[in-house]
């Protein structure tokens, strides 16, 4: 599911590149909302020394950023 990045939501679990691959991301937090672009802080499902490595992505507010939905059974 897509959603607008203005839409986006700490906790949400989006699909972005990070750390140059296209991977599922966890969002942190949300740095910088404005109208035109949003910045997240994101947890990848990657770790290092033990710790899940962490990066900053940016959309354009109007991008359309896809949504991970849980899986149902």
């Amino acid at each position: 599911m897509k959603i607008k990045a203005l839409d986006i939501k700490a906790g949400d679990r989006i699909v972005a590149y990070c750390k140059n691959k296209r991977q599922i991301c966890k969002v942190k937090q949300i740095l910088d909302p404005d109208q035109t672009n949003i910045t997240l802080s994101v947890f990848t499902t990657e770790y290092y020394r033990g710790c899940l490595v962490s990066c900053v992505v940016r959309f354009q507010g109007d991008a359309l950023v896809e949504l991970v939905t849980p899986v149902q059974n």
